[in-house]
């Protein structure tokens, strides 16, 4: 099995050094390369070819949201998981809509930090229910009636089913938990999951995730879920 190719980004020595520590013994991991500020990430990237990036969001020279949005104009952009002291924020919101595939704080366990890098090098969600709820929380008071319309404009892009799976992704679901709950299965799953992102010239599940929620669908979801008129699996 081939290693995740790793790449840390971090202005502060000694949490490059913990973070090396504490993931480089991980199986299946291999750290190649550490950079210092997000200027330096394009020419590292280029040399290293890595598959993720875990990536400060606050730096010096160049800041981890600018360096997120430049490496993900690549044909080849590695996975970005954001590092951050605080919780859902207005600065994780701008580096998930700038393409960062989820966020884990530095305090985060160990495990739960291999985890996360395991799981979005495998096209996986990083995002908890949990913390997906808190971040749609956050984001519901900045220019909501402004987002909104764009969204429900961008989202009239895909059909009824593309548009169930991304109100499951909005909800943090896995793959298998929408597969169960709107019977098809995983790889069909995958499918719609493909064909939003294409569609819609999104990055990654986060973004549908924002997207939805910008566009009302995962209030509309809830309210008829009540009713019990959304999500059935026969159309």
């Amino acid at each position: 099995m081939t290693a995740i190719r790793l790449l840390l980004v971090d202005d502060d020595p000694l949490v490059r050094a913990g973070l090396s520590l504490m993931i480089g013994g991980a199986d299946g991991i291999e750290i190649v390369g550490e950079a210092a500020d997000g200027k330096d990430v394009d020419a590292l990237v280029d040399r290293t070819r890595p598959d993720v990036v875990l990536m400060d969001i606050r730096m010096p020279s160049m800041d981890g949201i600018t360096a997120t949005e430049r490496l993900r104009t690549r044909p080849d952009a590695p996975q970005v998981v954001v590092l951050t002291t605080f919780h859902a924020d207005e600065q994780v919101l701008r580096a998930l809509r700038a393409g960062a595939a989820g966020f884990v704080l530095k305090d985060t366990p160990p495990a739960e930090i291999v985890d996360a890098v395991r799981r979005v090098a495998a096209g996986d969600p990083v995002l908890s229910p949990t913390v997906t709820r808190q971040l749609m929380h956050h984001a519901a008071g900045t220019a909501a009636d402004t987002r909104r319309s764009r969204a429900r404009e961008r989202i009239a892009a895909v059909n009824d089913r593309e548009r169930e799976v991304a109100v499951a992704v909005g909800r943090g679901l896995s793959n298998a938990e929408i597969a169960a709950e709107l019977f098809m299965s995983v790889a069909t799953v995958k499918t719609h999951v493909s064909r939003v992102l294409a569609k819609l010239d999104l990055n990654n599940r986060v973004q549908i995730a924002l997207l939805a929620y910008d566009a009302g669908l995962l209030e509309e979801g809830t309210e008829a879920a009540e009713s019990g008129d959304f999500g059935e699996g026969g159309h």
